[in-house]
């Protein structure tokens, strides 16, 4: 396939911003934040609670900020405008880490925050950008095709990072692991900027409202009337049901997988090269999901991703040493950018295209409540079972509940029509 330069330049932005989530959200700031607050006198038992409060409090802001400011962007004019806003609040928050001092645990964490905000709320538009610059039937490859790039991009400064980190570590350079460290996010908000540059040059908003006046007040009419109205988008109003299940026990796997090694023995360094692993075989595999996904009608790829995930659900019961840990990982690797990139994709078909953000909003909300009960289950049946490998068997609940209902979801395609 063949891309035109709108949708190259999309598919970019995934190869510049994916490094934060694997540096900044997974793999390096959690272990600074840890160092930071261990310095400033913070205590063990609450350190890990006050990060967790922090990503609660910023998933509720964007749970809030996201339907209200996508439906505002589907005026003609505003999502691009939109977009730019969330990514330098993200690209400068992402900066700001590296100058903060240590000893100043809660300022490192309301920074984080911030820069949180801005990455997960520059991904609500450039989601909405996906009517925009290409057409259905190609939509599951290029979402795909930019999820791929997304793994490959972060590795790139992660595993800069981690040579440089580990580099100090060990002596071989002449400054400290925490100045590695902040090293780490310069080099990721950098990366970030620089693969953005296309982007913002190339990708335009095609389709969208007129402005109407009062534009707050009018979008929040809108955005009242269209949650009144979901029912009548029927494969939407669906879809978003199964997604917000399956894709929460797809989440609370990818948070919880690093306690998971812990459990099982890895260290810190065995951790971070798992992580690279799982980025590394899931680069091909979402491209490969994106492929089959134009050959089998509809649903098909995300039913296979689902039936991977509740095999991952099983195995993990029966995990106890650390082969199973990276066969495990790496069953994960294969389906994980694929479910996403394909949910992204179908969603983006059956939804109205001057209505894109709005609907991603509503996307985004339904994803990101979902992140509440996965590991409120997850910790419910551990407590009760007093065995960690009963909660992560827990979660096929989630994806069976997921499934059933996305075999409700009926086949259509409104993609790329208004609502006029």
């Amino acid at each position: 396939m063949t891309y035109t330069k709108a949708e190259h330049s999309w598919m970019l932005y995934d190869w510049g911003q994916s490094v934060f989530s694997i540096i900044v959200t997974t793999a390096i700031f959690p272990i600074y934040y840890s160092n930071a607050a261990s310095q400033s006198g913070v205590s063990e038992v609450n350190a890990t609670p006050y990060l967790g409060y922090t990503i609660s409090a910023f998933t509720l802001i964007l749970a809030i900020l996201a339907p209200i400011l996508g439906t505002m962007a589907d005026t003609k004019g505003f999502k691009k405008k939109f977009f730019i806003s969330f990514f330098v609040l993200g690209t400068l928050g992402t900066f700001a880490l590296a100058f903060v001092p240590l000893n100043h645990w809660l300022l490192l964490l309301i920074v984080y925050a911030i820069a949180s905000i801005g990455m997960a709320g520059s991904n609500v538009f450039y989601d909405g950008f996906l009517v925009d610059i290409t057409k259905p039937e190609r939509m599951n490859r290029i979402s795909s095709r930019g999820f791929s790039l997304g793994y490959i991009g972060s590795c790139i400064p992660f595993v800069i990072s981690i040579a440089i980190i580990m580099l100090a570590q060990n002596g071989f350079l002449p400054f400290s692991v925490t100045t590695a460290t902040r090293f780490s996010f310069i080099l990721a908000a950098t990366w970030w900027i620089v693969f953005s540059v296309p982007m913002l040059k190339n990708v335009h908003q095609l389709y969208g409202i007129e402005r109407e006046p009062k534009l707050l007040k009018s979008s929040l009419k809108r955005l009242l009337n269209t949650f009144k109205q979901l029912k009548r988008y029927q494969a939407a109003f669906l879809f978003l049901i199964a997604y917000m299940f399956y894709i929460d026990g797809v989440g609370t796997i990818i948070a919880m997988s690093t306690a998971y090694g812990t459990d099982l023995g890895l260290n810190p360094t065995d951790l971070l090269i798992v992580l690279l692993a799982v980025q590394i075989v899931a680069a091909p595999f979402a491209i490969l999901y994106g492929r089959l996904a134009d050959r089998f009608p509809g649903k098909t790829m995300i039913y296979v991703a689902i039936i991977v995930y509740l095999f991952v659900c099983i195995y993990a019961f029966f995990m106890d040493n650390l082969v199973d840990f990276w066969i495990l990982a790496m069953l994960i690797a294969t389906s994980q950018g694929g479910i996403q990139a394909l949910s992204r994709a179908y969603f983006g078909k059956i939804i109205p295209a001057d209505k894109a953000n709005e609907f991603f909003g509503l996307y985004d909300i339904f994803g990101r409540f979902a992140s509440i009960f996965g590991p409120s289950l997850v910790a419910i049946i551990t407590q009760l079972t007093g065995q960690s490998n009963y909660g992560v068997f827990s979660l096929i609940i989630l994806f069976l509940i997921g499934f059933y209902v996305l075999t409700k979801v009926p086949e259509t395609n409104t993609s790329m029509k208004t609502t006029a």
